[in-house]
């Protein structure tokens, strides 16, 4: 008798579970984005960091300076700015947008580390897979340096094995969104499931929560820095990067490893992109190069947590 019950219940469950409207993926609580999205689908062609020259080497000149808001938190500026920086010479740290550095200190954010000590954080950009990233880890864990990965949706969906060696061998995985929509553009409903679904699936798969955000695109507000940071996250910027992100236009290792090396400073946030088989195939020349230059690689969570401790004593 208890056997026939539970065959009719399995009946029951599977008429109206496997016979009914699928639920839209829109919905879900995590937009759909990081099982139902495709990278195919996202554009990761509108860079920030193709607005900077490689030849940059003057201070900037005609940037209105921003103005930091007055307004009460729910009435801050949803203004879009675009993260930018320019190269100085003599391995000088670069410039910011004006005004910019004093927003991301008001947000707890950071796009560069203490420029009183010959240290480099490695960052790289992994919006999806270009067949580099099992190559790199190989470089990073043969020469004892950790890094930061940022990640979206997709790439947490398809790259689990990968993700996975970044959590085992010591890197941070990174928040890079869902779905790499422009921050500025979406409302605080979405904004918030963009980062926070994406965090949900990794706890889920790794146990750990994410702690650093880098805004989709280089693009910001101060409405979306303080969203961000009330939910937890560092949004982390970059002192350094290039345009390395078209994974057709391949320039050699020699190219790569020659545009980091002279413009290395001190505290430099590095921004590479994963899918660059010139990044990969330079990346142990760099890191041989930069040792011999001076400089060591620090651990991102080193410099924030000492920066925090400074603060509250």
């Amino acid at each position: 008798m208890k056997k026939l019950l539970c065959l009719v219940v399995l009946a029951i469950m599977i008429i109206s579970g496997g016979c009914g409207k699928a639920p839209d993926a829109a919905n879900l609580s995590d937009l759909g984005g990081v099982y139902s999205d495709n990278w195919e689908k996202i554009d990761f062609e509108n860079e920030i960091t193709g607005n900077m020259p490689e030849d940059i080497s003057v201070g900037i000149t005609g940037w209105p300076k921003y103005e930091l808001s007055q307004e009460d938190g729910s009435k801050l500026s949803n203004k879009p700015m675009s993260w930018g920086i320019l190269r100085n010479p003599n391995n000088e740290p670069p410039t910011a947008n004006p005004g910019t550095p004093e927003l991301l200190q008001k947000y707890g954010g950071y796009y560069i580390g203490d420029t009183s000590k010959k240290e480099i954080y490695l960052t790289f950009d992994e919006g999806y897979e270009n067949g580099y990233t099992a190559k790199i880890l190989d470089v990073l864990r043969d020469n004892n340096v950790k890094a930061v990965f940022f990640i979206t949706g997709p790439y947490l969906k398809n790259h689990q094995d990968l993700v996975r060696r970044m959590v085992e061998e010591g890197h941070e995985v990174g928040n890079h969104t869902i779905n790499h929509p422009s921050l500025p553009e979406v409302d605080d409903k979405r904004l918030e499931e963009e980062i926070l679904g994406l965090d949900r699936v990794f706890y889920e798969k790794f146990g750990k929560h994410m702690t650093y955000l880098r805004p989709p695109k280089g693009e910001f507000s101060e409405r979306t820095l303080s969203i961000s940071q009330k939910l937890g996250y560092t949004n982390l910027f970059w002192s350094f990067a290039y345009e390395d992100w078209h994974k057709d236009r391949v320039r050699g290792p020699e190219y790569a490893k020659n545009i980091v090396l002279r413009n290395l400073h001190n505290g430099e946030i590095m921004l590479l992109h994963a899918v660059s088989k010139d990044n990969a195939d330079a990346l142990d020349s760099i890191i041989k190069s930069v040792r011999e230059l001076g400089y060591e690689f620090g651990d991102i969570n080193n410099l924030i947590n000492n920066k925090k401790s400074s603060i509250i004593s």
